[in-house]
């Protein structure tokens, strides 16, 4: 496991308890009609052992160290072709599955785990479900609630197309080599929004734009949309970005496609 220990650039710690990896296993849900599990960044396998004991479940999994992927191929020859060597946050998964429905389940590579839920976004009409052990601090910030310091833009733009529920916390002991920090395990299932009630590409930019600069209030955080200062005399440009619930910021973005100056 030295070598294990050597591939902290990656931003990972390897899960090393089984009984972690049964709870993380069991967490999933399966939404009705899903079959395909992904695991990302399976390392050394725990977590995929449990998957396979489920042949229920359709299990792939995507490794971007080829050391690790020479690994599976080894210990699990079950996997056959469902090992992908390659980086998560570029492939396409409406290709890979034909546009099918999918499970994500992992262990996330903590400097990686935001750009992960962000992949989970643009494939959001696909991934039904997501159970990932990530950082505990990043946890609390994408399942907290409006009103806190650490609500932010990956809060609200998950939280508009996924119930997010924090499950367990993990302690650094499970890990090799073991974290500086704890971890924790979160559950997104896709919820009934198919899509919003406004642009939803402004809509990402809008949350962008307010979260960037939020000390600001909106009035001001909104500006390079170039409203006119009579559009935005409403209470709630007097708001902050952390004040604004999902569907604040629903109205918010039909409002600014209504009155912003288009270049």
């Amino acid at each position: 496991m030295d070598s294990v220990k050597a591939k902290k650039h990656l931003g990972q710690h390897f899960l090393a308890d089984p009984n972690i990896a049964r709870n993380i296993v069991e967490a999933l849900r399966l939404p009705d009609g899903v079959t395909e599990v992904l695991e990302i960044g399976p390392g050394m396998g725990v977590l995929t052992e449990t998957l396979l004991q489920h042949p229920e479940y359709r299990t792939s999994v995507v490794e971007i160290d080829r050391e690790s992927v020479a690994y599976l191929q080894k210990h699990f020859p079950a996997l056959e072709e469902r090992i992908y060597s390659q980086d998560f946050l570029k492939m396409d998964l409406g290709k890979l599955y034909n546009n099918q429905p999918i499970t994500i389940i992992g262990n996330f590579p903590y400097n990686i785990s935001s750009q992960i839920y962000f992949q989970v976004l643009a494939h959001r009409q696909q991934v039904r479900e997501c159970v990932g052990m990530i950082q505990k601090e990043v946890a609390d910030r994408l399942a907290e609630g409006p009103g806190t310091k650490t609500y932010g833009i990956l809060s609200v733009l998950l939280q508009a197309f996924y119930t997010i529920e924090y499950l367990f916390t993990v302690p650094p002991h499970v890990f090799n080599p073991p974290p500086k920090v704890q971890s924790a395990v979160i559950r997104l299932t896709r919820n009934s929004t198919e899509k919003l009630d406004c642009d939803e590409k402004l809509f990402f930019q809008v949350v962008k734009q307010a979260f960037q600069t939020r000390r600001k209030t909106l009035r001001n955080a909104l500006k390079p949309f170039g409203m006119p200062a009579e559009t935005t005399t409403d209470l709630v440009f007097d708001k902050r970005a952390e004040q604004l619930s999902v569907a604040d910021f629903v109205g918010l973005t039909k409002h600014v496609e209504q009155h912003r100056v288009v270049a």
